[in-house]
């Protein structure tokens, strides 16, 4: 990891389905989606997905105090 990760959140509609994934595991889940979406009979299509990529300072988290 990098000292500027960033996280993303995968959301259909305006509902969120996946949140806080590293980049990797991002890129599975998002293209998996838009795959199943295409295969699967739902009230969701690829139209209905997106994301927001977040920035993340690792020092900062790394010294949070709880």
């Amino acid at each position: 990891m990098t000292a500027q990760d960033k996280i993303y959140h995968i959301y259909a509609k305006d509902r969120c389905i996946f949140h806080s994934l590293k980049e990797e595991e991002f890129e599975t889940t998002w293209n998996a989606l838009k795959k199943l979406v295409g295969i699967i009979r739902s009230d969701y299509n690829e139209e209905d997905l997106s994301f927001v990529e977040l920035p993340v300072n690792k020092e900062i988290t790394q010294n949070a105090s709880y």
